[in-house]
């Protein structure tokens, strides 16, 4: 059970990245008064918990419903979980785990971010929303571990509210170098498992058997 815990918070906190999903914010709301910050971090977290929590839920069925195999998932998260574990080691950006620039124009354009593109994609993108389906598959219907997986999604996105109300404090306090620390520590243990989930899914798809 503590192995679940650890290789579910690691990986919720290495595909939303709280940290970085701060500093975003922190630059996307400057100028804003701190009452709706507030107001746009709370109902942002809100919404992408909506959103992940859903697809956590209902996973299961949907890829049993699209004939999909939890070796597939397996492998197809983890080629996805990889994309994003080498842009953070190597502290690039790209559509899967942030924003396009296409898409930060259309936000710099909102008074209002919290639903686009705080709630989606920076906090429920492609890469938490895989994980959260593939993390919930993997239980094989043990509801302890499914409890601890949907308590490590919560914990990271408290973290990440939290974070997302200290915003400024965070920009100040890191800076840029010391976010690119954290991205780079946790994109190499995501890429670890990311690489764990593909070999446990070809080894349960029966083509090395």
């Amino acid at each position: 059970m503590f192995e679940t815990a650890v290789v579910a918070f690691t990986t919720f906190f290495a595909t939303i990245g709280p940290v970085s999903v701060a500093m975003i914010f922190a630059a996307m709301t400057h100028g804003s008064s701190p009452a709706d910050k507030r107001a746009m971090a709370v109902r942002g977290s809100l919404i992408a918990a909506i959103i992940l929590g859903s697809f956590a839920l209902t996973g299961e069925t949907l890829l049993a419903a699209l004939g999909i195999s939890l070796a597939a998932l397996k492998v197809s998260a983890g080629i996805l979980l990889l994309l994003i574990a080498i842009d953070m080691v190597f502290a690039r950006e790209s559509g899967v785990s942030s924003t396009t620039e296409e898409e930060n124009i259309e936000a710099r354009q909102k008074k209002d971010i919290s639903v686009f593109p705080l709630a989606t994609p920076l906090i429920a993108g492609p890469g938490s929303m895989g994980a959260a389906i593939l993390l919930m598959a993997s239980t094989e219907n043990n509801l302890t571990s499914k409890a601890i997986v949907i308590a490590a999604l919560l914990a990271v996105l408290l973290i990440t509210l939290v974070l997302l109300l200290l915003a400024n404090k965070v920009q100040r306090l890191l800076g840029v170098t010391g976010m690119q620390v954290i991205s780079r520590v946790f994109g190499v243990l995501l890429s670890a498992l990311a690489v764990q989930f593909m070999f446990d899914g070809l080894a349960g798809s029966g083509l090395l058997g």
